[in-house]
């Protein structure tokens, strides 16, 4: 069997089974398991080896389930970088990349960034890898995120010092600039979500009755450890924009919104007034 006629057929099987994206999640399969590029493989369509093709009809059969293709192929893209991913942390999609080009616009030189709800430590890496000179720390409450995120700063070769435990509580000093991507989804929407992403820890995505609580925390807690006109980015779920500026408003200034690729707020970041008291 070729390969386009292989993708072909993985397409309306994955199709039946009401897979976003069945064509695009075929060919990714097919190419993980050839080990290369799907135009490549389009433009020769090679035949598939039997070993190779069986292999492929497997992870075809776990993503008929529903399974995240990340989970399936190990991996995840972020910033142009690749990351490691597991089943049990949070994958790390595009529309975060607004936040982390948001932090990336005012690092100073030699910042010391904090990555809260670091997850895969995706956003911690990118920064630590774009921006060789700040010092990153990153915390999360979860063990098994913090074991990825590690991980995923071995592959990149970046040295980062992690923090475990709830929010803020574990971090150590001030910085000059706090990212997070908290969870946000609210409580009663967590049931809506596509079968996919139900199959992600809840823990990273459920925010509370009504989605906000984490920004509540953040922008209370947030000025204890921040240096003076410190700054913080943090994702934002859809339609959110309004209530976090909200929230934000009363010990941060300059409040800017930064829309991802489809024309929506994503990223919030915002500046520590100067001489706030509390």
């Amino acid at each position: 069997m070729t390969f386009r006629t292989a993708v072909q057929r993985a397409e309306v099987r994955l199709g039946a089974h009401a897979v976003p994206s069945a064509l695009h999640d075929a060919r990714q399969l097919l190419s993980w398991v050839m080990g290369a590029e799907p135009l490549e493989l389009a433009a020769l369509d090679p035949d598939i080896p039997p070993e190779s093709l069986a292999r492929f009809e497997r992870l075809v059969a776990r993503r008929s389930l529903r399974e995240p293709l990340q989970y399936i192929l190990g991996e995840a893209w972020f910033m142009g970088l690749r990351f490691l991913a597991r089943s049990n942390v949070l994958i790390v999609r595009i529309d975060t990349e607004t936040v982390c080009q948001s932090a990336l616009d005012v690092l100073k030189k030699g910042a010391r960034v904090l990555d809260l709800c670091t997850g895969s430590g995706a956003l911690a890496v990118a920064i630590k890898v774009l921006r060789a000179d700040c010092e990153v720390c990153a915390a999360d409450i979860s063990p098994d995120a913090l074991k990825l995120a590690r991980d995923n700063a071995g592959l990149h070769n970046v040295e980062i010092t992690f923090y475990e435990g709830d929010f803020f509580a574990p971090a150590r000093g001030t910085f000059d600039l706090i990212v997070v991507n908290p969870p946000y989804i609210p409580t009663e929407d967590l049931k809506l979500l596509q079968e996919e992403v139900q199959r992600e820890p809840m823990l990273a995505l459920d925010g509370g009755t009504d989605g906000l609580s984490f920004y509540r925390r953040l922008f209370v807690e947030a000025p204890q450890y921040l240096n003076p006109g410190g700054y913080v980015v943090c994702e934002l779920g859809d339609g959110q924009s309004d209530a976090v500026r909200a929230l934000a408003a009363r010990r941060f200034t300059g409040i800017t919104l930064h829309n991802d690729l489809g024309g929506l707020p994503r990223a919030l970041r915002a500046r520590l007034k100067e001489n706030f008291d509390g």
